[in-house]
């Protein structure tokens, strides 16, 4: 089992497992179809204010990720976070995001919490 992050424009592979859209925003250019998710958590997402505000800069990522996971202490993020958690314990979850910025980005940092959650390796 393991826990991995992948770009909505990669092809999805066999060892995905559950594939869930952590964005809040559709990736541009992609048809619903084509992107062969199993859930969209668009809740889980930062907030417009956050995601503008850090715009993928590399030099905001360490206070990006401090206020993220302020915005993810809500009880009803929590609540998803947790069923994220039960998912990657059955099985392979991957987290899709469409950003351009592979290390520095929300679905990273889910994953990093997921993995804290369960106790298990994440796949960079």
């Amino acid at each position: 089992m393991a826990i991995r992050v992948r770009r909505a424009y990669e092809e999805p592979g066999p060892e995905d497992g559950h594939r869930i859209l952590v964005d809040r925003l559709w990736p541009r250019g992609i048809k619903k179809q084509d992107l062969r998710l199993d859930r969209w958590l668009k809740e889980l997402a930062p907030s417009n204010e956050l995601r503008r505000w850090f715009g993928h800069d590399p030099s905001r990522w360490e206070e990006f990720q401090r206020r993220y996971r302020e915005e993810l202490q809500a009880p009803e993020k929590q609540r998803l976070l947790d069923e994220l958690a039960d998912e990657a314990r059955h099985g392979n979850v991957t987290l899709i995001y469409s950003a351009r910025e592979g290390r520095h980005n929300n679905a990273v940092l889910l994953r990093d919490i997921i993995a804290e959650r369960t106790g298990q390796r994440h796949v960079a």
